[in-house]
């Protein structure tokens, strides 16, 4: 039974050193984003190199985040979680314009594994989850969700 018990503790120990409790996520690139209190919109997108929709919007993404960069700040995760080296060739490939988290925050705001790509979060200043988009995203798609906000 004391077994059981630390080995529960050591995974869920080394489930949680990617982010903090109170919702801090490093960044491939280098820094951080605090969902708790993130000051501006945070447009999270779930991307993969193979996946023809999100390679398809990264160019929307990429001008959302130009165009409105003191409101929003977009970041992506890549489904398939390479190493940081293929990351980055990926991004480069794609022309990724947008940091990507090392983590997914998913557990973070209580929401199932993605089943579907391309996905789209929608968190608002404060840090609450507004929205959750399936399926290839524009930029005035996005823009219709966060002005009214």
């Amino acid at each position: 039974m004391k077994k059981f018990v630390f080995i529960l503790y050591s995974a869920i120990f080394l489930l949680q050193s990617g982010c903090s409790n109170k919702g801090v996520f490093e960044l491939f690139e280098g820094g951080s984003l605090d969902f708790g209190d993130p000051g501006k919109f945070v447009i999270v997108n779930y991307w993969a190199k193979w996946c023809a929709p999100c390679r398809e919007e990264i160019p929307e993404l990429n001008e959302l985040q130009q165009d409105f960069l003191n409101e929003v700040f977009v970041v992506g995760v890549n489904y398939d979680q390479p190493n940081e080296d293929i990351l980055m060739k990926e991004k480069e490939l794609l022309k990724v314009g947008f940091p990507t988290l090392k983590y997914d925050p998913r557990s973070y705001f209580g929401l199932p594994p993605v089943s579907v790509l391309p996905e789209t979060l929608i968190i608002d200043h404060d840090g609450t989850l507004l929205h959750r988009l399936i399926g290839p995203q524009t930029k005035s798609s996005i823009e219709s969700l966060i002005i009214g906000e």
